[in-house]
C-alpha cells in the first residue's frame, strides 16, 4: 500500500512523511506548553485581531484598533498579510490553544514538499524525501518554533527551495520559467519582508552565476522580468508601505539591539538576555557551517558541477553575510539593513545544507548521523545555554479575553504615527476626553475597528481628546461636515474641535489612492502571468508535438 502510493502519488506519499516528521518536532509542546518566543504576542494577538474584524466585515484590515491598548497602530498596512491571514483562517476553525502549534506543523511541512520538489529533480525520490524531512525540521527552523515564534518567517522559509529550482531551470526553459519565479518573488513580498529582502538579493547573485557560466545573458532578463512582475503582482500590499513610509516610526525597526550590528554571529553586547540568545543561534549556525563545508567538500565529484557552484556559491554568501567584517555591506547596500538579523541567512543556508547531504552522502546511515548531529545541536543549546519560554492554555485564553473585552495589548512602536511616543499613554484615558471651558456629556454609539460614532453634548466651545492615535487616512464628520483634527504633542492622539450644543461625531477609516492603485498593477500583474502560464504551456506542448513527431 505505502509502496503504490510512493510510485503512483509521490506528493500525497511525501505530505505525508513530512507531515509526521513536522508532527514529532512538535511533541514537546504536549508536555511544556507552548513555545513563547520572541514575536508570539505580536503574532497571536494580530490572528485574534484580524478575524475579529473579519466578522466586522472588514475584508483587509488596516487598522490594528487593540494595539497600544486601544490607541491602534498601522500593523496591517505595514506588516505582510500571509502570516496574520493564514492564522486567522486557523483560529476560524481551530480552537485558539491549539492554532499556534496548527500553524507551526502547516508551515514545516509546506517547506519540506517544497524541498520535496527541489530534490526529486536531481535526486531520487527516496533522497528528495531524506532531504525534505530534514530541511523541515533543520536546526534553524527549530530555533524559530521554539525561542523565535517568527511565524512570518517560517512560513517564508517555504519559498526558498523553489527560488533555487527554478534558478538552476533557467538555462533549460529560459523564458517559461518567469511565471513561476514571479509568484515566488510576490508570495515573499506578501510574507515577510527580511525573507523577501535575503530572497531577491539571493536570486541576483544565483541568476548573475548562471548567466556568466552559460555565456548567455538572457537568464538576467528573466530573472528581471520576474522581479518587476512579483513585486507588480505584490503591488496592493508594496505601493501603500512605500508611499506611507514617513507616516510612521519605521526607523524603530533599527533601533540598538535589533541592528546587523549587533547580531553577527558570537557578537557580545552590554545586554546578557541578548547575548544568551545569540549564542543560541551562534552554536546552531556554526554547527550547520561545519556540516556545510564537509558536505561540500564531499559533493564535489559526486553532483553536477553547474548544481554544485550555485551551491557552493549560496552558500557561500549566506556564511560570509552572518560574519562581522561585512559589516560595510549591511550598512550600505540598498535595504540589506532591513534584514536586521544577519543569522537570518541560515534560512538560506538551509536550503543548500539539505539538498547537498543527499548529493555527498550515498549511505542512509551516514546521512541520518550527520543530520542527526545537526539537530541535535538544538537540545544542546536548550540545555546548556537557553530553555524555551513556555505559555499554559490559561495564557493563551487571557490573551483571547484582552482582545474580545477591548484590553488590547502592547503594539509594536514602528507603526505608530511619526512623532509618537506610545510609552507616554494613558492606558486608563477614557474613549473621548472634552477639554474646554464649561462641560460636556458624551455618548460612544460605536467604537469597531475603523468606525467611530459618537455624539457630545457640550454648554462650550471645545476639543475632543481621542483615545486614538491621529494617522492621514482617518476621515472625521462632525454634524455632517468633514473637519481638520488636530494632535496632541507627544503622543499623537486625535483631537477634533466641537461647537457648544449637540454634535455627532463620525470617523471613518478611508482607503487611500495608494491601495486602489496598487490592487490595480497587482490585477494587470496577475492578468499578465495567467497570459505568460498560458503561453508557456502552449509552447511546451508545442514542443512536444513536434518532437513526437520527428
Amino acid at each position: 500500500m505505502a509502496d503504490a502510493l510512493r510510485h503512483k502519488h509521490p506528493f500525497i506519499f511525501a505530505s505525508v512523511v513530512i507531515g509526521a516528521a513536522a508532527f514529532c518536532s512538535l511533541i514537546p509542546w504536549f508536555w511544556c506548553g507552548i513555545p513563547s518566543g520572541h514575536d508570539f504576542e505580536y503574532h497571536f494577538n494580530s490572528w485574534i485581531e484580524v478575524l475579529a474584524q473579519w466578522r466586522q466585515g472588514i475584508i483587509y484590515p488596516h487598522w490594528s484598533a487593540l494595539a497600544h491598548f486601544g490607541y491602534g497602530e498601522v500593523r496591517y498596512i505595514f506588516y505582510p498579510p500571509a502570516s496574520w491571514t493564514l492564522g486567522a483562517i486557523l483560529g476560524a476553525i481551530l480552537p485558539w490553544k491549539i492554532v499556534s502549534g496548527a500553524y507551526n506543523w502547516l508551515a514545516l511541512t509546506l517547506s519540506g514538499l517544497s524541498m520535496f520538489a527541489l530534490a526529486r529533480r536531481w535526486t531520487s525520490p527516496t533522497s528528495a524525501l531524506f532531504a525534505a524531512v530534514f530541511y523541515a525540521i533543520n536546526p534553524y527552523h527549530l530555533v524559530i518554533v521554539y525561542w523565535r515564534s517568527a511565524e512570518a518567517e517560517l512560513l517564508a522559509a517555504s519559498y526558498l527551495p523553489l527560488l533555487f529550482l527554478f534558478v538552476l531551470e533557467l538555462g533549460e526553459d529560459g523564458a517559461r520559467v518567469i511565471a513561476p519565479l514571479s509568484l515566488v518573488v510576490a508570495a515573499a513580498w506578501l510574507t515577510n519582508i527580511p525573507t523577501a529582502v535575503m530572497l531577491v538579493y539571493s536570486l541576483g547573485v544565483l541568476a548573475l552565476w548562471a548567466a556568466a557560466s552559460q555565456r548567455s545573458w538572457k537568464a538576467l532578463l528573466h530573472v528581471a522580468a520576474a522581479i518587476v512582475l512579483g513585486m507588480g503582482t505584490a503591488a496592493i500590499y508594496l505601493l501603500p508601505v512605500m508611499h506611507q513610509h514617513s507616516w510612521v516610526n519605521l526607523r524603530q525597526v533599527l533601533l540598538p539591539g535589533i541592528r546587523p550590528l549587533e547580531n553577527f554571529l558570537f557578537t557580545v553586547t552590554r545586554d546578557e538576555d541578548h547575548n544568551r540568545f545569540n549564542r543560541i543561534v551562534s552554536v546552531v549556525a556554526l554547527w550547520e557551517i561545519v556540516i556545510l563545508v564537509v558536505s561540500l567538500w564531499i559533493a564535489h565529484r559526486r553532483s553536477s558541477k553547474r548544481i554544485w557552484e550555485l551551491m557552493l556559491l549560496w552558500g557561500t554568501l549566506s556564511t560570509v553575510l552572518m560574519i562581522n567584517f561585512t559589516l560595510p555591506l549591511w550598512n550600505h547596500v540598498p535595504v540589506l539593513e532591513y534584514v536586521q538579523f544577519p543569522w537570518r541567512w541560515l534560512l538560506c543556508l538551509n536550503v543548500v545544507l539539505a539538498l547537498v547531504v543527499v548529493f555527498a552522502l550515498e549511505r542512509w546511515w551516514l546521512r541520518v548521523v550527520i543530520c542527526g548531529i545537526a539537530i541535535v545541536s538544538v537540545p544542546f543549546v536548550w540545555h546548556r545555554i537557553q530553555p524555551p519560554w513556555w505559555d499554559t492554555s490559561a495564557d493563551i485564553q487571557e490573551m483571547v479575553d484582552n482582545q474580545h473585552d477591548g484590553i488590547g495589548n502592547d503594539g509594536t512602536d514602528e507603526y505608530v504615527p511619526a512623532g509618537a511616543d506610545p510609552s507616554d499613554i494613558d492606558q486608563n484615558a477614557p474613549l473621548a476626553m472634552y477639554q474646554g471651558s464649561g462641560t460636556a456629556q458624551i455618548s460612544v454609539e460605536k467604537w469597531q475597528s475603523e468606525q467611530r460614532a459618537l455624539t457630545v453634548t457640550a454648554t462650550s466651545p471645545g476639543n475632543l481628546t481621542m483615545r486614538l492615535f491621529n494617522y492621514p487616512l482617518w476621515l472625521v464628520d462632525v454634524n455632517g461636515h468633514l473637519i481638520q483634527t488636530q494632535s496632541t504633542d507627544n503622543t499623537i492622539q486625535m483631537i477634533i474641535p466641537i461647537p457648544a450644543g449637540r454634535s455627532r461625531i463620525q470617523i471613518s477609516w478611508v482607503e487611500g489612492w495608494d491601495r486602489k492603485v496598487g490592487g490595480g498593477i497587482s490585477a494587470a500583474s496577475v492578468l499578465l502571468l495567467g497570459f505568460l502560464w498560458i503561453r508557456c504551456k502552449h509552447s511546451v506542448h508545442l514542443d512536444t508535438s513536434a518532437k513526437a513527431n520527428a
